[in-house]
């Protein structure tokens, strides 16, 4: 990660000059492969485009004609397959995907591009030669029979986006390649300067401390499948810290435990000492993933991601976060801790427009953090605040987190936009409270900034003006949403166009600022997806292996009661956001819980409106615990994002010191929904 931006630095045209710098270590070929997948992408992702005008065009024809065409519909996924299988290859050229960085951003140069070789020949090559030659026999059946849609109305010649499958993965391949010869060749050159930093010796002690916990907990458990899931995770976390990306991680550890499943299914490990098992495991039924993938792909509560993505993106082109600090900051000017309420106002309003954690962090960091340090505040409480007030928008709707909950828990995207209001308010609320509190409890933490002026009408005005835009935008989104008038797809699609049309009114709207929302876009949902494929993999084998159950069963056997069994599986969620992102525990242990919840009978208010009450209850009461998350190291990618902006007055153990009181104050909130569900199921009750 970069150390420093300015205020227009693209993250995209950032990497790419760090690419052309290393160029002189690059092969023509490997240059000729980046260059391909590239402009293969650079074409794709123009697919956004069509994807808004597909969405504005099926609400239009709604509402103007009555007219319902089916067509529009399996259009809108067929763009959003496209999209987020051609950009996996896009991700891995531009190294855009999420990666753990604690030790990694430690190691030289020389020790990253091992890792990289080594990862991508064990971990990456198998699940691609997988997806490849059973993605190929998917599409060639498909394409066999003259598959078409399952309406009469639909498209025809459905093979056409299964096709996408092998084809995608075959230029996922090429990418990898290209990756491998130019880390080859600088590993041949051996350059002194990329030697400067620490060996593997950091990562393969980490490795081992690593491997003795799992022999350890393996005495834990009886079965060789429950010693096989035990070691599987951990493998997983292990892996994770070698800074490998976590897509890759997961997809390869899930191919490497299949095959191990399959040595013992077949008694090739009794050396072991082990009993053989009966998983049913092999390459075949692994093979099944592709159908999962293909779910994915045209799942078509998935295809408001890179709707939102792209709105919140475009928000932040227009200007309209400049025109917000502006003006509120006249506002709060003569109220102490002033611009410390600013930024989280600004914070609640973006969090409710975009959702888009890092954008939000380094914008708000970007424009505050200067001004926080020339008016004297507290560097930890300035970076507390700045990193808090971005974070907001991974729970206050919309917010593509809960889109994610709501597709594997098989929940109401609506009701769980409108369930997390409350929620996402309370914790705003409460940052207002105690920087409120502490400003005036100590006054050299956030003083008035000298020479400010009092409010007056002109000021109110102007926020206005800021203000109200904004609004609209969130009312004609979310307004939609509650009102029945359109799906959370549909809206997030008049989002995307309403962020364009703000920014063209703004005067902000570039065709460069267009390219660089579609290639942020196009990156994003693709390092997103390259998870979803990854935890597909990973969470098929780990239930194969009986790991659900293994799970359900630790976590009933606590004895603790409903209300303690949802108490520790949120510590346990609480727990492992040090160590995973968001993404990771809602696509593999999220859907692992949903038995466990539905069978604690849990009498949650439903108001008699809503069909699981206690589901949505406790997917809330996950969410609110996941932006945690963002804020603990050593993984808390708000913290990443924040030290990429922050002026060099403040320090790590700054940023560290800042976020404590933000995370005490997100479990009290979280402690609230705890005690009083109706927090969470009223509104959606009423909604309707």
């Amino acid at each position: 990660m970069a150390e420093t931006f300015r205020k227009d630095d693209d993250p995209i045209e950032v990497y790419e000059q760090i690419l052309e710098h290393e160029d002189r270590d690059r092969q023509p070929v490997a240059l000729a492969i980046d260059s391909t997948v590239k402009g293969i992408g650079n074409v794709v992702m123009w697919a956004n485009i069509l994807l808004i005008g597909a969405i504005v065009a099926q609400v239009s024809l709604r509402y103007l004609l009555n007219q319902n065409y089916p067509k529009l519909d399996e259009i809108q996924w067929h763009f959003y397959g496209l999209v987020t299988m051609i950009g996996i290859s896009y991700a891995m050229v531009t190294d855009s995907h999420v990666r753990v960085d604690l030790l990694h951003m430690q190691l030289s140069r020389r020790a990253q591009r091992i890792i990289e070789v080594i990862g991508i020949l064990a971990l990456l090559v198998p699940f691609i030669y997988l997806m490849i030659d059973q993605g190929s026999d998917y599409f060639y059946e498909s394409w066999r029979v003259n598959e078409r849609s399952d309406s009469p109305t639909g498209l025809p010649g459905r093979w056409a986006l299964k096709a996408v499958i092998p084809v995608s993965f075959v230029l996922l391949a090429l990418a990898a390649l290209a990756r491998l010869i130019h880390d080859g060749h600088a590993l041949l050159a051996g350059h002194a300067e990329e030697r400067a930093g620490k060996d593997l010796r950091l990562i393969l002690w980490a490795l081992l401390g690593f491997a003795v916990v799992a022999v350890a907990l393996t005495f834990l458990v009886e079965t060789t499948e429950e010693k096989l899931v035990i070691a599987m995770f951990l493998t997983f976390i292990a892996l994770l810290f070698t800074g490998f990306p976590v897509a890759w991680t997961l997809a390869g550890v899930g191919v490497a435990y299949c095959g191990l499943a399959y040595l013992f299914d077949n008694g090739m490990m009794n050396w072991t000492g082990l009993e053989e098992t009966l998983t049913g495991l092999d390459y075949l039924t692994l093979g099944a993933v592709v159908n999962r993938v293909y779910a994915t792909m045209s799942n078509a509560v998935l295809v408001a991601l890179p709707m939102f993505i792209f709105m919140g993106l475009m928000l932040d082109e227009s200007g309209v976060a400049e025109r917000l600090m502006t003006s509120m900051q006249r506002l709060f000017g003569t109220v102490r801790g002033g611009l410390a309420i600013t930024v989280t106002m600004i914070g609640i309003i973006l969090a409710a427009s975009t959702g888009i954690i890092g954008a939000s962090v380094v914008l708000l960091g970007v424009l505050s953090l200067p001004s926080m340090m020339e008016q004297k505040y507290s560097p930890a409480l300035a970076a507390g605040v700045v990193s808090a007030s971005g974070t907001l928008g991974i729970l206050i709707p919309p917010s593509i987190m809960l889109v994610i909950m709501a597709d594997q828990m098989a929940l109401s995207v609506g009701d769980l936009f409108m369930a997390a209001v409350f929620p996402g308010v309370i914790i705003g609320a409460l940052y207002l409270t105690y920087i409120f509190i502490i400003a005036l409890i100590r006054r050299d933490v956030a003083p008035v900034p000298e020479g400010a002026k009092r409010p007056d009408w002109a000021a109110v005005r102007d926020v206005l003006i800021a203000v109200l835009p904004t609004l609209g935008l969130i009312l004609a989104v979310l307004g939609s949403i509650f009102a029945g008038l359109t799906t959370p797809t549909e809206a997030s699609g008049v989002g995307a166009l309403g962020a364009t049309l703000l920014a063209l009114g703004y005067r902000k709207l570039t065709l460069h600022k267009l390219v660089n929302v579609l290639k942020a876009t196009f990156n994003t949902t693709a390092y997103i997806f390259a998870i979803f494929l990854g935890a597909t993999v990973f969470s098929y084998v780990l239930r194969e292996l009986g790991g659900d159950a293994l799970i359900e069963d630790m976590i009933r056997g606590t004895g603790l009661g409903p209300s303690g069994t949802v108490f520790i599986i949120l510590f346990i969620v609480f727990l492992l956001g040090f160590v995973l992102d968001w993404i990771e525990i809602t696509l593999i242990v999220l859907p692992l819980m949903r038995p466990i919840v539905n069978g604690l009978g849990l009498d949650i208010p439903g108001f008699d409106a809503i069909d699981e009450p206690a589901l949505l209850w406790f997917v809330i009461l996950v969410a609110v615990t996941l932006q945690t998350s963002f804020l603990t190291p050593p993984v808390g990618f708000a913290l990443f994002y924040l030290k990429g902006v922050c002026p060099p007055e403040i320090r790590l153990t700054d940023i560290y010191k800042g976020i404590i009181p933000f995370v005490i104050l997100q479990l009290c909130g979280l402690f609230l929904v705890f005690l009083w569900p109706a927090l969470a199921t009223w509104l959606p009750s009423v909604a309707y």
